[in-house]
């Protein structure tokens, strides 16, 4: 692969949500300040949403990271469980043993008093869920009896459900409307615009140890348009980008690469092929322009 070849320490657009490439842009800022402050506010539901690839996932480790020793959170990634499962998954990220048929029984009970052990110690339990869209009405009907876990003063456990925007289409039935209604504080996610692409690109570049001039700045609005602000869809066309860069031993990409890189990536050809003259036209000028520019700057 490129990365020794271009003397990054990582692989600059991987897909895993690693939180060393957390990029602090608007909308992750923005949606992590928001769901910190309804912590703070020891809230009971918080709801973030978001597009298929707008860095939900990241976003949720980057929170889990970020939290104080005064919190303990427990993370379930796969919330295509049944109510028992949710219970079980719930109760050993509090550390609570579920192996026997009698503990089981009793797990509810367990969970009520390991959380208010926490209380007493001073610290507080949070239930982070991604994928959330993907709980069943059942698993919801057992969060909603979470949430009723309390003292006389403030809830035992706070829930932040992470999940796509059919979360909310879930959130509308009337079967949750108890759920709904205690959200109090809610964030969606927002595509990133083309000036924060343009950073987005550079930052990854030079975090993984590399040159930000591999991918120049006049080809960075092209990826904006072509993965329409998802971060996932930027990361993807870049990635391919240098494994073509790297295939022909050049030292940064060109407009030809590009090209390469967006029609061999599904989502970003399809964007492309109704407007693809028009398209191609810009990136033949832009390119023009940008090899003009290099080519005054190394005089």
């Amino acid at each position: 692969m490129y990365k020794d070849f271009f003397h990054f320490n990582e692989m600059p657009f991987s897909l895993t949500p690693n939180t060393d490439f957390f990029c602090a842009l608007a909308p992750h800022n923005e949606a992590l300040k928001v769901i910190l402050t309804a912590l703070s506010m020891s809230e009971g539901f918080i709801k973030v949403t978001g597009e298929v690839g707008t860095g939900k996932t990241l976003l949720c480790r980057k929170l889990i990271n970020h939290l104080s020793d005064r919190f303990v959170a427990c993370y379930l990634p796969n919330p295509y469980l049944s109510p028992d499962e949710l219970r079980i998954a719930f109760a050993k990220e509090l550390g609570i043993k579920t192996g026997k048929t009698k503990e089981r029984v009793n797990l509810h009970n367990n969970i009520e008093e390991k959380l208010l052990s926490l209380k007493a110690e001073g610290r507080q339990a949070i239930l982070i869920i991604d994928e959330a869209q993907a709980l069943s009405w059942d698993s919801l009907e057992i969060l909603r009896l979470f949430s009723n876990l309390e003292t006389e003063k403030s809830k035992l456990l706070q829930i932040v459900l992470f999940g796509q925007p059919e979360l909310n289409d879930n959130l509308d039935n009337q079967r949750v409307r108890q759920i709904r209604q205690r959200i109090t504080f809610s964030y969606s996610l927002r595509k990133m615009t083309r000036a924060e692409i343009d950073y987005y690109i550079g930052h990854r570049l030079v975090t993984a140890g590399g040159d930000e001039g591999l991918i120049p700045r006049y080809l960075r609005p092209f990826v904006a348009f072509t993965s329409s602000g998802t971060p996932r869809l930027v990361n993807i066309v870049c990635h391919k980008l240098l494994l073509s860069v790297y295939g022909e031993g050049k030292k940064a990409a060109t407009s030809k690469h590009l090209v390469s890189a967006i029609l061999d990536t599904e989502d970003c050809r399809r964007r492309v092929l109704p407007q693809k003259r028009l398209f191609f036209l810009s990136l033949a000028l832009v390119a023009a322009l940008g090899t003009w520019q290099m080519t005054l700057g190394g005089l």
